[in-house]
């Protein structure tokens, strides 16, 4: 064996020093996979990982094909994928680190953990599976059918499914074709059942018929759109973590024809997941904050009114004081009264936020025991669509 490989590892920080030489950085450039585009691990189809920019400059000019640069096996740019198991170590090591930074600060705190009431949700269904779902990424009702709608890596990037989990259609290919969509992270459905998509694969904003027709794409002015919402009058507000923006889309579905883009919101942090309160149009953003925080996997919460004004800030730091562990938002979603609903990764559990209360504002449990939370839809009945990237399934909990 290598020396690197039969080191010996004594503590923690050894660990960790291993874990980013060996794991967490690409043997082509040198440098650490991160969130950011460029850098952004990519599966080759031979099992190797390389970042993003790697990948990019491995292609000739003109040509969307690579080798290897480790096994030589020539493959496509369109077979490549990101790898989620790699962006999840990530976020993991960088809780490990903030528990080691920060542990004189939180031991003081550590006392007032309370313990949520849990709310009268059980678990009604549970549908999906490896070879259904693969590393989904996005949930949405259609309002209109009554189906979900669910984004993932599978060849096929778009399914759609009843309420019993029968999947009926399956759209968007895995390509840069015409009816295409390289790497969905976020799906929404209009008010008139059109299916929208954010392809952070290609840096644009898609939108498709039922059918699986394409019958729009919006490139400019994203640098990164990632998450989606849908407000009361039917345009989509886009979040872009790379220019730190909300974009607001209106347009014509129908025909394809945009109306208007407009920046509702600048000089965010990250901002990646969004939701939008069909009836009041109040803006809930989840920022990945960068900063101002050493923690890589930190998060808070932004609420806007209907006016893109400011009227509240959730720190994480505020909602881990009720829970066992540091909370890490990954998908936010509204109830019928106006509540915030929250997927936390962390604690692997969906918590409820009063809409008003400020002191005491977290009202109970919904759903804990998942695996790995990553977004969450409000159904017509008040039940709660869960989107668990950990087992791939989409789980059911009802009032």
């Amino acid at each position: 064996m290598s020396s690197p490989a039969s080191k010996e590892i004594r503590t923690m920080k050894d660990f960790l020093n291993e874990t980013e030489i060996n794991l967490l950085e690409c043997k082509v450039c040198f440098e650490k996979f991160s969130q950011q585009q460029r850098h952004r691990p990519r599966n080759l189809p031979c099992g190797h990982v390389i970042c993003q920019e790697c990948v990019s400059s491995l292609c000739p000019p003109g040509n969307p094909r690579l080798e290897c640069p480790f096994c030589r096996k020539p493959c496509r740019i369109l077979e490549t994928s990101v790898c989620l198991p790699i962006l999840h170590v990530i976020e993991l090591i960088g809780r490990v680190v903030l528990d080691n930074v920060e542990h004189g600060s939180s031991a003081n705190a550590s006392h007032q953990v309370k313990k949520l009431k849990s709310a009268s949700f059980n678990l009604t269904k549970s549908f999906g599976g490896w070879g259904i779902l693969f590393n989904p990424t996005g949930i949405a009702i259609c309002k209109k059918t009554g189906y979900l709608v669910v984004s993932h890596d599978g060849t096929k990037r778009i399914s759609i499914f009843t309420m019993n989990g029968t999947c009926i259609q399956k759209i968007g290919t895995k390509s840069d074709s015409a009816n295409g969509i390289v790497y969905p992270s976020d799906v929404a459905v209009t008010l008139d059942g059109y299916i929208v998509v954010a392809d952070t694969g290609d840096h644009s904003v898609k939108v498709f018929s039922q059918s699986g027709q394409r019958l729009l794409v919006l490139k400019q002015p994203f640098c990164l759109p990632w998450g989606l919402g849908i407000n009361p009058e039917n345009e989509v507000i886009v979040s872009d973590p790379d220019a730190g923006n909300l974009i607001l889309v209106s347009a014509d579905f129908k025909q394809g024809k945009v109306k208007k883009v407009l920046n509702v919101c600048s000089h965010l942090d990250h901002p990646r997941e969004v939701a939008v309160c069909p009836t009041s149009g109040t803006v809930v953003v989840v920022e990945h904050v960068t900063k101002i925080s050493k923690n890589p996997s930190r998060t808070q919460i932004k609420i806007f009114n209907n006016g893109m004004k400011l009227i509240r800030q959730i720190d994480s730091f505020g909602l881990s004081l009720y829970l066992p562990l540091p909370v890490h938002t990954t998908g936010v979603a509204f109830d019928q009264q106006g509540n915030i609903l929250i997927a936390d990764i962390n604690n692997r559990c969906i918590i409820c936020v009063d809409k008003m209360e400020e002191r005491n504002f977290l009202k109970h449990v919904v759903a804990s025991c998942l695996s790995y939370p990553v977004a969450l839809a409000l159904l017509p009945d008040n039940s709660i669509a869960v989107l668990d990237s950990g087992n791939n399934s989409v789980i059911v909990y009802s009032p």
